[in-house]
């Protein structure tokens, strides 16, 4: 059967990329008072006298800067004074010899950044303060975080990366930290470390016992779809749905499972009951009347005719699909004449199923059974036409962990969908993220 509905151009996952994170980059904090509120370790350390010489002017200028400020100067008079700040800098800088040179020299830097709003300033400065050796211990990451930023906004990436690497590593306390990392992999190119940078901060978030933030699994998300890194598409968007099971969510992970997968009328099936158990089917009608459509097509009326007349009923109920449009009506027509005669027939179905020799009366059986939500019955009969063989093992293992889900069997579900593999093996996966979100109490 043929659907009257056009393709839909705008998939769920495209809203998700969109509405999430943005195309653009990641936004930077600001940082103008972080110099001031940083005190360096107490040590033992002195200025050199070429320094203390060379950073006279530069050092007389931020005094200004500084006067001006508390004078409540604007910002075009706080720039006025520092015409020749870049300068001056720079031959302090020329000079440095001691950490303290060092220190000072970044700190400088840092503020002086700020008001002229360059970023490279600041970059360079705060590498001066990490380099100096005077940084206090507790605040070293604070400061890899903000040289980090920088190097992020400077598009300095290898700095960026190398920064915020051990930043992440030690569980930083801003979310942002890992998707800046992330994104300067991603933005050379590097998708996978990219990935694997997010990766190794949701593992240390959890060892933490802290709540992995979902920004993170959207960054994941947005970084492996645009670069067609199927397998890794599936995985985070099954990762996110597991942690975030909200309606949209299932439904741009189904869509991903599909688009990344080699389905077939069968996979596309299980596919659709899981939208319908999920709620990802509860959504903008414009995001799901196609996957309604799917679903109609996937059972059929001929096979399993009481599925199709509850989606359809359900989907004209939703005001996603029309009672009156061709392809939903020949659906529910044929759907009603036929299902009387189906039900009648499955006593007989199911004495030939158990006399079978092989599986493949007894898993037609529990295929009926699951259409007409008798998962008890489908589950007896699904374990017996595994157990006699000669069928689709990894369709059977799948219907059988669905009829273990409407049953509330969680528990046997999860170990059922762990046993599927091959081109059902991401489905399976994300019917056993599904198991563990209703069994959460």
């Amino acid at each position: 059967m043929r659907a009257t509905f056009g393709l839909i151009g705008k998939t769920a996952m495209a809203l998700v990329l969109a509405t999430s994170i943005g195309a653009g980059a990641l936004t930077v904090g600001s940082t103008a008072a972080f110099a001031a509120e940083k005190k360096p370790k107490e040590v033992k350390a002195a200025y050199s006298k070429e320094f203390i010489t060379a950073a006279g002017p530069i050092q007389k200028t931020v005094t200004a800067l500084d006067e001006a400020k508390k004078k409540g100067a604007t910002p075009e008079a706080q720039k006025a004074l520092l015409a020749s700040a870049g300068a001056e800098l720079a031959a302090a800088e020329a000079t440095i010899s001691t950490p303290l040179d060092r220190m000072a020299a970044g700190g400088w830097a840092v503020s002086i950044g700020g008001v002229l709003n360059d970023i490279g300033m600041r970059q360079r400065g705060m590498k001066n303060m990490l380099d100096s050796g005077m940084v206090p211990e507790a605040s070293v990451n604070d400061y890899q975080f903000y040289l980090g930023n920088f190097a992020y906004s400077n598009k300095d990436f290898p700095v960026a990366i190398a920064a915020l690497t051990t930043v992440v590593q030690a569980n930083y306390k801003d979310d942002t930290a890992a998707e800046l990392l992330a994104d300067s992999y991603s933005q050379q190119g590097q998708n996978a470390q990219a990935l694997d940078a997010l990766r190794n901060a949701l593992t240390m978030r959890k060892a933490a016992g802290g709540v992995v933030p979902e920004a993170w699994f959207k960054r994941a998300n947005v970084i492996a779809y645009k670069n067609r890194l199927g397998p890794q598409a599936i995985e985070w968007s099954t990762m996110m749905v597991e942690n975030d099971p909200t309606a949209l969510n299932w439904l741009g992970a189904a869509q991903l499972v599909r688009e990344f997968g080699t389905f077939t009328n069968q996979e596309s099936l299980d596919l659709g009951r899981l939208l319908l158990r999920s709620g990802g089917f509860q959504n903008d009608p414009k995001y799901v009347e196609r996957e309604y459509i799917e679903y109609i097509e996937a059972a059929d009326p001929r096979r399993f005719p009481g599925e199709v007349l509850k989606v359809a009923e359900i989907g004209v109920k939703a005001g996603v699909l029309r009672a009156n449009d061709p392809f939903v009506a020949d659906a529910m027509a044929q759907s009603k004449g036929r299902i009387a005669a189906d039900k009648a027939s499955l006593p007989a179905l199911d004495r030939e199923a158990r006399a079978g020799k092989d599986g493949r009366s007894a898993v037609a059986m529990a295929d009926a059974y699951l259409s007409y939500d008798e998962p008890a019955k489908a589950e007896e009969m699904y374990k017996m036409a595994i157990e006699k063989g000669n069928i689709d093992k990894d369709r059977a293992l799948t219907r059988l962990g669905i009829a273990q889900v409407d049953q509330d069997k969680f528990a046997d579900a999860k170990a059922t969908f762990a046993q599927v593999g091959g081109a059902r093996g991401s489905l399976a996966r994300l019917w056993s993220a599904f198991a563990t979100t209703q069994a959460r109490p």
